[in-house]
C-alpha cells in the first residue's frame, strides 16, 4: 500500500511528543473510513492517546468493550454496594468483631480507584469497631515495591500521612508463614500480617487476565501477597500452556483453582471490587464474600467485554493507557487481545508508552538470549516446582513472538532493548502499520482493539 497524508495512514507524533510531560490533556486518534470525521476511536497511550487512519478498503473495524461510559457518582457506587453486600454480613458487622484488619490494596501496576473505595472500607470498620487497629497491606506480587510518591498518589497524603501502611515483599521470609498445599501441589506461603489478622478484607478491580481469566477477587492474594515460591508454583508452564488459562475463563482454569483456595486459605473475608471504563471512572461496584461478590463482578463485566472480530491480517491495539503500559512485561496482556485475532503470520502493533523499560530482569534476559521457539521448547521441559521468576510473561510473549511479528509503538523506551527482545519498534502508529502493510501486503485487513486488556477477544 502507498502511504500518503490522504490515503491510509496519518498521525501527530508532534502533538504525541509535545503531551509526554505527564499532563493528562487527550489527543483523539481516528481510523476512519476513508475520511477525517469527527474522531471515534482512541488508543491510549501512558496518559495521552497517539493517533492514525486507514484506508476504508482494509478497516475491518474497531472492537472494543461495550461497558457503558460511567453514568453514577463513583463514591454513591461504592457505597450501594457496601450497603448491599453479596453472600456477606455487612463490614461493619465483621469489623464488630475483630480487634485488627488488613485491607489488601492493589499497587501501583493497577488503575483502583483507591481514593474512592478505601476510604469508605476505612470509615464502615471503624462504625463497626471504633478502636480496631487497621494496616493497608499493598499487593506488589512480583512487582517492584510501591514508592512513597505512588502511594500518595493511590490513596491521597492524608491517608498516606494518617494510616499504617506495609508494603508486601514477597521474597521477605520473616514477613510470610505457610499455610499448606495449593491444589496443584506447591506451597503456599502468604503475608504473616493477612494471614494472622481477625480480619481480611481487599479492594480491586476487575478486568479480563490474559491467563487468570478475570482479575480481581482471589488475586489479591495469590499472587498479590503470597510468597516467590507460592506464586512461581501457581504461574508454571504447564498451567500457562493450559487452554483454559486464558481471559474470561474461571471454570476449569487450574491457575485460578489455586488463586481460589488461597484466597479460602488466608480467610479473605470481605472484598470490594470495580469494573471501571475506559478513563477508570467506577461504573459499578461489588462488595460482600471474596468468592460470591467476585462471581458477580465478573458475570457483570463478562455481558460487555466479550468481543467477536475477524481475522486480521493486522492488529492494532493497547494496553490501556497508564499505569499499566508502563513496561514490556505488563504490555504482554495488550498483546494477548491481538494474538486472538490475528492469522497466523500476521502482524500485532501494540501501543505502550513502557516508560519503565522492560519491567523485569529475568525477562528481558530470557527473551534476548534465545529465539522464541527455543524459549517454548525449554520451558515446556520445566516442572512445577522449579519455576523461575517472569517465566510466564516470557512464555506467553514467547508463545505470541512464535506466530506473529509485533511492533511496538513507543517514544519512551530504549527502542535497541526491545529490538533484543524480538520486538520491532516504531515511534508512531503510522510508521508502524506502514512497516506492517510492508510485511502483509496492500490488500492487508486491519483490525484495532483500542484497549486490549479491557476485552475478551474471540475470533469471529
Amino acid at each position: 500500500m502507498r502511504i500518503n497524508e490522504k490515503n491510509a495512514i496519518f498521525s501527530f507524533p508532534s502533538v504525541e511528543k509535545s503531551l509526554r510531560g505527564g499532563s493528562v490533556m487527550r489527543v483523539v486518534i481516528t481510523l476512519t473510513r476513508g475520511s477525517c470525521n469527527m474522531p471515534d476511536i482512541e488508543i491510549p497511550y501512558g496518559k495521552t492517546v497517539l493517533a492514525a487512519w486507514v484506508d476504508e478498503k482494509n478497516f475491518l473495524g474497531c472492537f472494543h468493550s461495550s461497558l457503558p461510559p460511567a453514568s453514577v457518582d463513583e463514591a454513591a457506587e461504592v457505597r450501594r454496594a457496601l450497603d448491599a453486600p453479596i453472600g456477606s454480613p455487612p463490614l461493619e458487622e465483621l469489623a464488630s468483631k475483630a480487634e485488627n484488619a488488613v485491607v489488601i490494596s492493589s499497587d501501583h501496576t493497577r488503575p483502583v480507584p483507591s481514593r474512592i473505595i478505601m476510604p469508605q472500607i476505612l470509615e464502615r470498620l471503624r462504625r463497626g469497631n471504633p478502636r480496631i487497629d487497621i494496616t493497608i497491606l499493598i499487593a506488589t506480587g512480583f512487582h517492584r515495591p510501591t514508592t512513597e510518591a505512588e502511594l500518595i498518589e493511590k490513596f491521597g497524603a492524608e491517608i498516606v500521612k494518617r494510616e499504617k501502611i506495609a508494603v508486601h515483599d514477597s521474597g521477605d521470609d520473616s514477613q510470610l508463614v505457610h499455610l499448606g498445599k495449593l491444589p496443584s501441589g506447591g506451597d503456599l506461603v502468604v503475608s504473616r500480617l493477612a494471614a494472622e489478622t481477625d480480619l481480611l478484607v481487599a479492594e480491586g478491580f476487575i478486568e479480563p487476565h490474559f491467563f487468570a481469566g478475570f482479575s480481581g477477587g482471589r488475586k489479591s492474594v495469590l499472587p498479590g501477597v503470597a510468597s516467590r515460591r507460592t506464586v512461581l508454583a501457581n504461574h508454571c508452564a504447564e498451567f500457562i500452556m493450559h487452554p483454559k488459562a486464558r481471559a474470561g475463563i474461571l471454570d476449569g482454569n487450574p491457575i485460578h483453582r489455586d488463586m481460589l483456595y488461597a484466597a479460602e486459605a488466608a480467610k479473605l473475608a470481605f472484598i470490594v471490587n470495580v469494573v471501571i471504563d475506559a478513563k477508570k471512572k467506577v461504573i459499578a461496584a461489588f462488595a460482600g464474600d471474596s468468592g460470591a461478590a467476585h462471581r458477580a463482578g465478573t458475570a457483570y463485566l463478562e455481558r460487555y467485554a466479550r468481543i467477536r472480530v475477524p481475522e486480521a491480517d493486522i492488529v492494532v491495539t493497547g494496553n490501556g493507557g497508564y499505569p499499566l503500559d508502563q513496561n514490556v512485561y505488563q504490555a504482554v496482556k495488550g498483546m494477548t487481545a491481538g494474538e486472538a485475532v490475528c492469522r497466523e503470520g500476521g502482524v500485532i502493533i501494540l501501543c505502550a508508552s513502557c516508560s519503565d523499560g522492560h519491567g523485569g530482569e529475568s525477562f528481558y534476559r530470557h527473551l534476548a538470549s534465545s529465539s522464541p521457539e527455543r524459549i517454548l521448547k525449554d520451558v515446556a521441559e520445566i516442572p512445577r516446582d522449579r519455576t523461575e521468576p517472569d517465566q510466564w510473561e516470557y512464555q506467553i510473549l514467547a508463545r505470541i513472538l512464535a506466530k506473529h511479528t509485533v511492533i511496538m509503538v513507543t517514544t519512551d523506551c530504549d527502542h535497541k532493548m526491545l529490538r533484543e527482545m524480538h520486538l520491532h519498534t516504531s515511534s508512531s502508529i503510522g510508521e508502524a502499520l506502514a512497516l506492517a502493510f510492508g510485511l502483509c501486503g496492500e490488500a492487508a485487513k486491519v483490525a484495532v482493539i483500542p484497549d486490549g486488556v479491557s476485552v475478551i477477544a474471540e475470533q469471529m
